[in-house]
């Protein structure tokens, strides 16, 4: 009965999709996500279309990747805080003292996390940016062979995202 009480368990530790007992993205995030997607229009034009097809798809994958850097940022931040050779590293200043404000150091950890990953966010629009125009003179070069290169299913309708995506990823 233990074994088969085991095995049931087992089973249902394994359905369960890891993201669901991670966090949820925060409305911060969401509204990061707005915002490279809204510098990603001014900046991609006509492209943008064919990268995300609305300004909602844009949104949700910024969404996510917003989540992962402000992950990542506490995690660097987290771990720079408890460095101890962080002072000889900062001219002398505390982790408090280099982000943090007034005499106390305040918030200073919330302070680095925001720097880091708007530094990260900032780092992945450009990216794009530059991979939408890499994209676009490959495609303006020959439409056929290109959407075959990156493009999937019958129509290869999504070639110009994939293209993005893959070369975004590249250069980071």
């Amino acid at each position: 009965m233990k074994l088969k009480t085991f095995i049931v368990a087992v089973a249902i530790a394994a359905v369960l999709p890891v993201s669901a007992l991670a966090d949820p993205a925060t409305s911060a995030d969401k509204a990061n996500g707005a915002r490279a997607c809204s510098a990603l229009k001014a900046s991609m034009g006509a492209t943008f279309v064919s990268t995300y097809a609305t300004f909602g798809k844009c949104v949700s994958q910024w969404t996510l990747a917003e989540h992962q850097n402000r992950h990542e940022a506490e995690a660097a931040c987290k771990a720079e805080q408890a460095d101890a050779g962080f002072a000889a590293a900062h001219g002398g200043k505390t982790f408090a003292q280099f982000y943090g404000t007034g005499p106390q150091g305040a918030n200073a950890l919330s302070r680095c996390v925001k720097a880091k990953a708007a530094a990260s966010s900032s780092k992945e629009v450009k990216a794009t940016v530059s991979a939408a125009k890499q994209c676009k003179a490959e495609r303006a070069l020959n439409a056929a062979v290109f959407k075959s290169k990156y493009g999937t299913g019958e129509a290869k309708a999504n070639a110009f995202g994939k293209c993005v995506s893959k070369l975004a990823q590249a250069q980071q």
